[in-house]
């Protein structure tokens, strides 16, 4: 029984405008934009061979880390029972999955963009063989595993949801916007300051779900579709202040909503406050274009561009890096 291997990474990404809120089929309610990263990245092993036994059905086995994972292999499972139509492909095929990250699990980086665009480029990988995987329709499919996932699949930077000034952009799939940016935005770096490793207390999951009744969902959509309109013509023009601005709103508004949910919520710790209003001061005493991004989660990203990487590193070293867990932080950068 001949078998094949293919092995693919794909990065992390961080949301400048936030995704929170969807719909359907794992569809946005408001268009997003993100950085997508170099140095977080899963990398994923895909071993298939044809199934002799069962030519019907699709066999896997899921590794993560060098182990098994039930969990992780049922959600794949899940994933390609419910999007059967897109994998016919697959059918009669015994896979095998090693998945690893970058980045250590337990530094509370989430990893389902980068672990999911990953497994998806190697399952293209077996339809197209030794021809060239069509980007749009890898982020479709890492779409509907992630949502976060289908900005994983372009570098630099890209945008998710429909969007009127960008013709092209789709609620489907992502779309590259690198050509848009201007360098400076193409020398960002993103150090990630590691507030906490504990698992989320209220998953992004249920996040999302609990913006279908929240008092202030329609005007968060509104906010986030000028933003995203703003941001383009800011990252078009080079304008580091503009940037600064929407990305800490986006930040704040984001970790509003939790606060402002039903129930309420919040994934902000001591020393995420800490961090900001170190960053925010920092940023006073240099007048240097730094700023700050959260995730859903507790997590500092400190963004800023390479020509003042120097002095940024030296006040991650002296100020920061005391307010992370075990003093961890994450030097990253965008893709290119």
């Amino acid at each position: 029984m001949n078998s094949s291997q293919i092995i693919k990474r794909s990065p992390s990404n961080i949301a400048i405008v936030k995704y929170w809120g969807k719909h359907d089929n794992q569809l946005p309610n408001n268009p997003s934009i993100s950085f997508t990263l170099s140095n977080c990245y899963t990398e994923t092993k895909l071993g298939y061979e044809i199934n002799d036994i069962d030519k019907d059905n699709i066999h896997l086995d899921f590794y993560f880390e060098g182990k098994e994972n039930e969990k992780f292999k049922t959600k794949i499972e899940k994933y390609l029972h419910d999007n059967e139509e897109y994998f016919s492909f697959l059918k009669g095929l015994k896979l095998r999955i090693e998945s690893t990250n970058s980045f250590p699990h337990s530094s509370g980086i989430a990893s389902s963009a980068s672990s999911m665009s990953a497994l998806v480029l190697c399952l293209l990988g077996i339809k197209y063989k030794d021809a060239e995987i069509n980007l749009q329709e890898a982020s479709f499919l890492s779409r509907l595993a992630s949502g976060s996932a289908s900005r994983s699949i372009f570098p630099t930077m890209s945008l998710w949801g429909e969007t009127p000034s960008l013709p092209n952009s789709s609620d489907e799939y992502a779309v590259s916007i690198a050509d848009l940016v201007d360098p400076v935005f193409k020398s960002y770096h993103d150090s990630i300051l590691i507030v906490s490793s504990e698992e989320k207390s209220v998953s992004s999951r249920v996040g999302h779900s609990l913006m279908n009744s929240h008092p202030q969902a329609q005007e968060r959509y509104a906010t986030a579709r000028k933003n995203t309109e703003d941001l383009l013509k800011i990252l078009q023009s080079g304008d580091l202040e503009g940037f600064i601005n929407i990305a800490e709103a986006e930040a704040n508004q984001l970790h509003d909503l939790m606060a402002t949910s039903t129930p309420s919520y919040t994934l902000k710790k001591p020393n995420t406050i800490k961090i900001i209003e170190k960053i925010v001061q920092f940023r006073k005493d240099t007048s240097l274009p730094i700023c700050y991004t959260l995730d859903a989660g507790p997590n500092v990203h400190l963004l800023y561009p390479d020509f003042c990487a120097q002095d940024v590193k030296s006040f991650i070293n002296d100020e920061l890096k005391n307010h992370c867990f075990e003093n961890k932080w994450i030097e990253d950068k965008v893709s290119i």
